[in-house]
Parts: C-alpha cells; sequence; structure tokens
C-alpha cells in the first residue's frame, strides 16, 4: 500500500492510497472459498458448490464488500500513518493514474483539526463589577414581588392603563374575517403589550358594556404573513373594567414570603441575602463572558468548516423550537443558515481553543471539584443527600457540572494572567436594567 497526503488549501487534505489488485483479488478468493462451504445453489449439495460457480452468482457483490473493507482499512492505516487528526467522514473517489493498471487507486478528503497556538493574555484587561445592595434595591424586589401578587378589582369608570379588561373583538380585512383576527370574553392587562399598542390605544377610556370601530395597520414585520403591512378593521366591545389592587408590606406579606413570625425587617433581610446572591451569579457570568472574549481576540484559528456547518445546524433546530414553543409555525418562517453562521464560528472556535487549553495547562475538573459543586447546589433542598444522589445517578447531569467546574478552573487561570480592574456599578446596572 502507498500513500500520499496533499494540502489543498486551509484545513483540507486529500489522502491518496492505492493498493495492489493482487492484494485484492487473493482477499476476493479467500472470501469465496468460505462462502463455497455453505453457499446454497440449486441443484447441489451445501459445501459442494463449485468455486467458478460461486463466483458467478457473489462475485460482484464480494468484490465491493471487498473493496469497500479494504478503502476502508487502508485509508485508517494511512491516517495513522500520516498522525493525522480528521474532523467528520472523509469523501471517498476512485482514481484512475496511467500505468497503474496493477493497482487499485483512491482518493480521500477532509479536513484536520487545526494546531492551535495559545495567545498572549498579559496586555488584557478583565473589570470586575463591584455592587453594594442599598435599600432602593430591596424596595424595588419588594415592588416586584407585589405585582406578582396583585389583585383585581372591579370599578365602574373608564379603562385606564394597568387596568385588567374583559373584551370581545372582530377584525376584518376588506370585509373579511382572518385567521386569529377574532375573540370573545379575552382579558388582558392594558400597557402590558400582550397586544399591538394601537389596538390598546382605542381601548383606553372605553367603559363597560360601550363598543367600538377603529382601524390599524399592521406592522410589515408582523410574525403572521398573511395580515404583516395590512389595514384591519375591529369592532370592539368592553365587557368589564378591573383596577389592580396591591398587597401591603406588612406581617401578613412577610409570612406569604416565608418568614414565619411576620418581621418585616427579617424579610427585607432575606431578600437581601438574594439579591446578594443574585449578584454574584452575574458577576460570575460577566467576569466569564470577558475572559471567553479574551481567549478569542488573542488566539487566532480556523475553524473547520464541517463543524461551523455542524453547529450551524445545531442552532437553527434551537432557533426552531424556540419560536415553536412560543406558538409560531416554523413552516412559514424562513431560516437561512447564514443567520448562525457567526455565532457557530465563535462557538467552534472557542471549543477547540479551550479543549487545547484545558490540555496544555491540566484544568481538567476533578472528582474533588465535582463533589463540591453537586454538595453545594444540594444544600438549597430540603433533603441534601437525595439531590446528590439525584445528580451522581446520572452522567448527563453530572456531566453538566463537570463541564461548568472545567469553565471556572478556565477562568480562574485566565484571570492569574490578566490585570484585573475593579469598577463600581448598581444592582440595576449588573441586572442589565439601566
Amino acid at each position: 500500500m502507498q500513500s500520499n497526503v496533499e494540502n489543498i488549501g486551509g484545513l483540507e487534505r486529500r489522502l491518496s492510497v492505492s493498493v495492489s489488485h493482487e492484494a485484492i483479488e487473493t482477499e476476493m478468493e479467500s472470501r469465496l472459498k468460505r462462502l463455497a462451504r455453505t453457499a446454497k445453489v440449486p441443484g447441489f449439495r451445501p459445501g459442494k458448490v463449485p468455486l467458478h460457480i460461486v463466483q458467478q452468482q457473489y462475485g460482484p457483490q464480494v468484490r465491493q464488500e471487498v473493496l469497500g473493507d479494504v478503502l476502508q482499512k487502508s485509508f485508517s492505516e494511512a491516517v495513522r500513518e500520516q498522525k493525522l487528526r480528521l474532523v467528520g467522514p472523509p469523501h471517498f473517489e476512485p482514481e484512475t493514474t496511467p500505468g497503474s493498471a496493477s493497482e487499485f487507486g483512491f482518493s480521500a478528503t477532509f479536513e484536520v483539526y487545526p494546531d492551535v497556538v495559545l495567545g498572549d493574555l498579559s496586555g488584557v484587561s478583565i473589570e470586575q463589577p463591584m455592587v453594594k445592595v442599598i435599600p432602593a434595591d430591596i424596595d424595588k424586589t419588594l415592588e416586584v414581588v407585589r405585582k406578582q401578587r396583585v389583585q383585581y378589582q372591579s370599578v365602574e369608570r373608564p379603562a385606564s392603563e394597568g387596568d385588567r379588561v374583559n373584551i370581545d373583538y372582530r377584525g376584518t380585512i376588506d370585509g373579511v374575517e382572518f385567521a386569529g383576527g377574532k375573540a370573545e370574553g379575552f382579558t388582558l392587562v392594558l400597557g402590558e403589550g400582550r397586544l399591538l399598542k394601537d389596538f390598546e390605544g382605542p381601548v383606553i377610556g372605553m367603559i363597560a358594556d360601550q363598543s367600538k370601530t377603529f382601524e390599524l395597520t399592521f406592522p410589515a414585520d408582523y410574525h403572521g404573513k398573511d395580515v404583516a403591512g395590512k389595514i384591519a378593521t375591529f369592532e370592539v366591545k368592553l365587557n368589564s373594567v378591573e383596577e389592580p389592587e396591591l398587597p401591603e408590606v406588612n406581617a401578613e406579606f412577610a409570612k406569604s414570603l416565608g418568614v414565619i413570625d411576620g418581621d418585616v425587617e427579617k424579610m427585607r433581610g432575606e431578600i437581601q441575602i438574594n439579591l446578594e446572591r443574585e449578584i454574584a451569579k452575574r458577576k460570575k457570568a460577566r467576569i466569564k463572558s470577558q475572559v471567553m472574549q479574551a481567549l478569542l481576540d488573542t488566539t487566532k484559528i480556523d475553524a473547520p468548516k464541517v463543524l461551523v456547518e455542524q453547529e450551524m445546524s445545531r442552532l437553527m433546530q434551537d432557533a426552531r423550537r424556540d419560536l415553536e414553543a412560543r406558538g409560531m409555525r416554523t413552516a412559514d418562517i424562513s431560516l437561512p443558515s447564514e443567520l448562525f453562521q457567526e455565532q457557530a464560528q465563535r462557538r467552534v472556535n472557542l471549543g477547540l481553543i479551550l479543549a487545547e487549553l484545558v490540555k496544555v495547562q491540566d484544568l481538567k475538573a476533578s472528582p474533588e471539584q465535582v463533589r463540591g459543586v453537586v454538595e453545594d447546589l444540594a444544600q438549597s433542598y430540603e433533603n441534601p443527600g437525595e439531590v446528590v444522589k439525584w445528580h451522581y445517578s446520572s452522567p448527563d447531569r453530572l456531566n453538566e457540572i463537570e463541564s461548568a467546574v472545567l469553565e471556572d478552573n478556565v477562568v480562574a487561570w485566565v484571570m492569574e494572567k490578566v490585570t484585573s480592574v475593579d469598577r463600581t456599578v448598581t444592582f440595576d446596572e449588573l441586572m442589565g436594567k439601566s
């Protein structure tokens, strides 16, 4: 067997292999003889079929099997000899070379993994957000919780923003009803944006039992293609108006949040602890994001096309599942794969960089680290021991923990190489609310 590797651009390689016809014929003869022992041919007893008859009946099939096996074996041996790291399956093609009547030749085209040379991080600065919980942050959180527990009371006045209303409506375009344009007893909170602003606007100021007719133009990019950009006429009848009533922040409210003795200050203290826990999570995520970007910026790498295409396909499938979960028909939505190319390229590059960093610096997750994270997670549950068992009973769950620990190890290693800069920010800034 002879083999030769050719660089045909970037990470693509072409491996040419030739095998003597004599070796192929020898293997064919051996297989046909074995087949003759069990072959069933009318007019002959098993094991007594002449070899030339077996060859006539099974020869083409056996030849294809032999060629396939020789191709795979020869290719695998050549890959080992050349010490190639393949990405994805190869594409095989037969080769015909002048004067090669005594040899069977083929070529295999494939991509190889790139050589990853980790960049210099010494000139990189990573910003560490510094946040302190203040009473106003606790007040805002309490307001959010109050709104989550809002009750509505019926009122006899015009509807205003924030009210919950019940309506019947019927929409037409050029006098014809359209799909999704009609409902009875539909409830919504004005101002929440559940319906188009141009629909909610005319409802504000209406009173119970009042009807109104108005027109609106659907946005050109509206998800329902049948009505996008079109003018619709709506007939709306307001059935009822209810105004919001928020609970008072008192002992009963504190008890409803799990503070048994109803101590409001104790409740505020627990909210502060929860906010500080959330701060720690967000701070960790922001630092991790900067670390990953620093690795991408300092390490230049060519990503194998096949890996990028696979990642693009995964991202597209995830996007379709997300849209379907929102009740949208993905069959009506075009999702060109190019939309996901940049994100896929980034993910593949980062994955290759992290793999190299973990290997070179031996940053893999240790069993002790994994155990520590699992036990820490379990502490927030009523029966920590059962939660630990639950994690260790599933390889997939444990792999998720190991991946998280591995990323923590990478972040810790990078933070030792870069310059850390503290920056004071507010709670809302860290949460992305301002």
